[in-house]
């Protein structure tokens, strides 16, 4: 789903004045403000749209929603509004924090330093109240550090600083020209943005766009869309949440149950990324109760797991599996972890600093009988051998990989090496791999290439018609594999050598007699040209006479 030029316009003003603001303050830094504040105006018109839409605030001719709620939520009867505000939608806002509330104070003057504190301290109290939703508000603007010196060496300097952020994301009017609520998507646009300003650190939370779209397409391909009530999607590494929502843009929800919904999981190690992701589900409409996410070592915390029939803990497993976890991570490859159900039946446990299969063989753990899994991987995990060949070997014996995607270098902030996408099923009715060499589908931009909709086009035609193209696309038997010694390298399986043109001698030799003609012609002409020169200086005049007897004999 494509987004407005109206949003990447709205964007851009946003972007700019943030530049202005921001001083000497990190971009990944200052990013928890903008987008904090952002999300914070978010909630408190959502729950100003719950009251009214509701009728638990009937706002009369000449009233304001703000002086209404004033003056009911006050005493006895605020406990109750938070009480219910909270269990219908997740949190509670009190009347003296609301966006409206804020934004009056910053222009009369009466908004300090110490009250953005309480406004945060206010809200996490409330964030208690209904159990079922504390996790997924609970320290979510932790982030926003109101004592933060290069706010400002002050507290009045940092007041004043916090002000001019909200008064910024208070300007824009978060409406396209059809009247549709934007606010999310300028907020994953912002994502992206300050990705392109943090170098490196990008990675740790942002996937470009096109990938997610090429990942969510390859998982819910082939009729994998869940049942008519239900589908599960899930991302272990999942920085900033974009790629779970991409998912839903490929979800055909047509002829679905109207009480159809998509559970979003995820699992992120990070606590400010973390924290970006809970936002962005939620800025996206994904309810607090659609939405379960965790703050954990992947690898070290197999989660979400359940309960089976007669109490024992198992993975639970889902629909459809994203990630594009870091790339060759250090991790505790202790050997106890052979017992863990995980990774006891692939012969091996990835290396300790290299833990790309670790996280496959987690997500592996997790799918359903009949789901799918993309995951994006450095190129090594093709080749390389030791343990990570015995995992391998495991994986295609059990039948287990589906396809092998190589994509073009430089399409990530946080690397310029290729990578590939393994798609996986945990059953498969047939017994060979379909090898896709994409490295050439991009358009090459200023920091870093992209995947156009047409590269996206012609890879997932090649992955669903599962046809040899040449130099393109190529379907493996196990058996050719098995010669290969399990070797997933795609030029082993798809050739790309491109042959050079014949070269005609004759014509060859006709062009060199030709270019020499031609150069002799020129000295000529130069040499003339010297002669014809005349100067009255002595040592000049003989220099000059030395040149050309040298251009003579070279004729």
């Amino acid at each position: 789903m494509e987004k407005s030029n109206t949003v990447q316009e709205l964007t851009s003003q946003i972007w700019s004045m943030a530049d202005e603001l921001r001083g000497n303050m990190d971009a990944s830094e200052y990013r928890n403000y903008i987008l904090g504040f952002i999300f914070y105006r978010y909630l408190s018109e959502k729950q100003e749209k719950y009251l009214l839409d509701n009728d638990i605030i009937e706002v009369e001719d000449g009233e304001t929603f703000q002086e209404v709620y004033e003056r009911e939520a006050v005493g006895e009867e605020l406990r109750d509004f938070i009480d219910d505000i909270s269990t219908n939608i997740g949190y509670a806002i009190e009347p003296e924090y609301t966006w409206t509330k804020i934004i009056d104070k910053i222009h009369n003057g009466d908004m300090k330093s110490s009250d953005f504190q309480a406004m945060f301290e206010s809200f996490g109290a409330n964030a208690k109240v209904n159990a079922n939703s504390v996790k997924d508000f609970k320290g979510v603007f932790s982030d926003v550090s109101i004592q933060n010196t290069r706010l400002g060496e002050n507290t009045a300097a940092r007041g004043k600083t916090l002000s001019s952020v909200v008064e910024l994301v208070d300007k824009i009017d978060y409406k396209d020209e059809g009247g549709r609520d934007v606010l999310g998507d300028i907020y994953e646009f912002l994502i992206a943005k300050f990705a392109g300003n943090s170098g490196k650190k990008a990675g740790e939370f942002y996937t470009p766009h096109e990938v997610s779209k090429l990942l969510a397409q390859l998982a819910v391909a082939e009729g994998n869309q869940g049942s008519d009530t239900e589908f599960s999607v899930y991302d272990f590494a999942m920085g900033s949440g974009s790629l779970l929502l991409t998912v839903r843009d490929y979800i055909d929800q047509s002829g679905k149950s109207p009480a159809f919904k998509i559970r979003y999981y995820g699992q992120e190690l990070n606590t400010t990324t973390y924290n970006l992701a809970r936002m962005n589900l939620m800025m996206h409409d994904v309810e607090f109760d659609e939405m379960d996410v965790n703050n954990a070592d992947t690898l070290e915390a197999d989660w979400p797991s359940k309960k089976n029939q007669v109490g024992i803990e198992q993975p639970q497993v889902f629909d459809a599996i994203v990630a594009n976890p870091p790339y060759s991570a250090k991790w505790d490859n202790n050997d106890s972890k052979m017992k863990d159900p995980r990774f006891k039946d692939y012969g091996a446990l990835a290396p300790k600093t290299k833990a790309d299969y670790a996280f496959l063989l987690h997500g592996l753990a997790h799918l359903k009988k009949e789901g799918r899994m993309a995951i994006v991987l450095p190129h090594g995990v093709l080749f390389r051998g030791a343990k990570e060949g015995k995992i391998r070997e495991a994986l295609l014996e059990k039948n287990q990989i589906d396809a092998v995607i190589g994509l073009p270098a430089n399409l990530f902030y946080s690397t310029s090496i290729p990578t590939v996408i393994l798609v996986l099923k945990k059953y498969r009715d047939r017994d060979d791999v379909m090898f896709i060499n994409a490295q050439d589908c991009f358009e090459k931009q200023k920091n870093q290439n992209i995947l156009r909709d047409e590269d996206i086009q012609k890879i997932m035609d090649a992955y669903l018609k599962r046809e040899d193209v040449e130099k393109f696309a190529h379907v493996a038997t196990l058996d050719e594999i098995r010669e290969n010694d399990y070797n997933l390298n795609i030029p082993r399986y798809v050739d790309t050598f491109e042959e050079e043109p014949e070269i005609d001698l004759g014509e060859l030799t006709k062009d060199m007699q030709k270019t020499n003609e031609e150069i002799k012609n020129t000295e000529k002409e130069l040499v003339g040209m010297l002669k014809e020169l005349v100067s009255a200086d002595t040592k000049t005049q003989n220099d000059l006479d030395e040149f050309i007897k040298m251009m003579e004999k070279g004729l």
